[in-house]
């Protein structure tokens, strides 16, 4: 929880809600939350959740408009990847836990 950084246009009050919908998301992961360099950070989900993090991650793109998602369905699993400019890898780092 409180990974949003202060540039987030997300109300406070509904902040810990989508920190909430994060951590569920990334409860499903299939294999652990895998930092693939400084900025970046992949999820592997099972394949029937690629429309709640498709979702999810347009919501958060138009609060947090750093955030880079990219989200894709290959042999049965969907990948999700999350990416952010190097000033905000402290809210990665927060994310990833």
């Amino acid at each position: 929880m409180g990974w949003a950084p202060d540039s987030c246009s997300l109300p406070t009050a509904q902040r810990p809600l989508r920190e909430a919908e994060f951590d569920a998301l990334f409860a499903r992961a299939v294999t652990p939350l895998r930092r693939t360099g400084p900025t970046r950070l992949l999820v592997r989900l099972p394949a029937v959740d690629a429309d709640v993090a498709r979702r999810l991650s347009a919501r958060e793109s138009d609060c947090c408009s750093f955030f880079a998602f990219d989200v894709r369905v290959s042999a049965g699993e969907t990948l999700l990847g999350i990416e952010v400019p190097s000033q905000h890898t402290d809210v990665l780092d927060r994310l990833s836990r």
